[in-house]
């Protein structure tokens, strides 16, 4: 196995379908502060592939979910249209980064045996990137797509959390955010779907790193765009007051949603 650098190995060809960026600007905050997916995920999904030779992460941003599959695959090739996002992926073993479209990936034809689509479904053109989806997996391949909503830091910073989400960005998230909210139960999955078990993200954040995840949303990013003013901080501010300690850590979570298929 190989470590290989995150320099785009192949060029996409010309696409009409339009590519929905909305992450390129804060790439090296979503790097540094989006949290990791639980082993349990990867332990329940892999098991499933019909092998492990081959899989595809697509929209694989910094490369969280690639570099976890590298553990279970021989070769894993992590797909990003965003230039930003690979430059910042991180180097893995047996990891492959390409800048890619989500509806041509430049994968060979029956070639992949798991596909993982990780907080990021939802702003995909669902058909052309299913169709993509059927032509690169072999046979009785599988394909795993799971999204996180809301966070939760304790119910005294609850209502603050909610109000920022909810209120002052509610005008500023993107259409597709709806999936999100709805947790990927009525997002088009035209597969043979696989049950799967509730699975959560926990994470032991300071206030610091709170404020760096909150910054990465897209919405926050849209704000910032048309009013020219950072909405974060006032609410930071406010939850400092019932934090405790700037250092001091808490038990940070987030339901995970997901949907497994078989691909027939």
């Amino acid at each position: 196995m190989r470590t290989t650098s995150v320099r785009c190995t192949w060029e996409p060809p010309e696409t009409e379908i339009g590519f929905l960026d909305l992450f390129s600007q804060q790439a090296s905050t979503y790097a540094a502060a989006r949290p990791s997916y639980p082993d349990a995920l990867f332990q329940f999904i892999v098991p499933l592939a019909p092998r492990r030779l081959l899989a595809w992460d697509c929209a694989t941003g910094n490369g969280q979910a690639a570099r976890d599959l590298g553990r279970y695959f021989e070769r894993v090739i992590a797909t990003d249209g965003s230039v930003d996002q690979i430059a910042h992926a991180i180097p893995a073993a047996n990891v492959e980064y390409r800048v890619a479209p989500a509806e041509s990936s430049g994968l060979e034809a029956n070639s992949v045996d798991l596909v993982t689509v990780a907080q990021a479904l939802h702003w995909f053109a669902h058909d052309p990137f299913f169709a993509e989806v059927r032509r690169v997996t072999v046979t009785g391949g599988v394909v795993a797509a799971w999204s996180y909503g809301s966070c939760h830091a304790g119910p005294d910073v609850e209502t603050l959390l909610r109000d920022l989400e909810d209120n002052t960005l509610g005008p500023y998230w993107n259409p597709e955010r709806r999936w999100v909210d709805e947790r990927y139960r009525t997002i088009p999955f035209p597969f043979v779907e696989i049950p799967a078990p509730t699975f959560e993200l926990r994470v032991e954040w300071t206030l610091r790193q709170l404020d760096a995840y909150l910054q990465s949303w897209s919405a926050v990013a849209n704000f910032r765009r048309e009013r020219g003013e950072d909405p974060v901080s006032p609410v930071l501010e406010r939850i400092a007051g019932r934090w405790g300690p700037s250092e001091r850590t808490r038990e940070v979570t987030w339901p995970l949603n997901i949907r497994v298929g078989r691909v027939g």
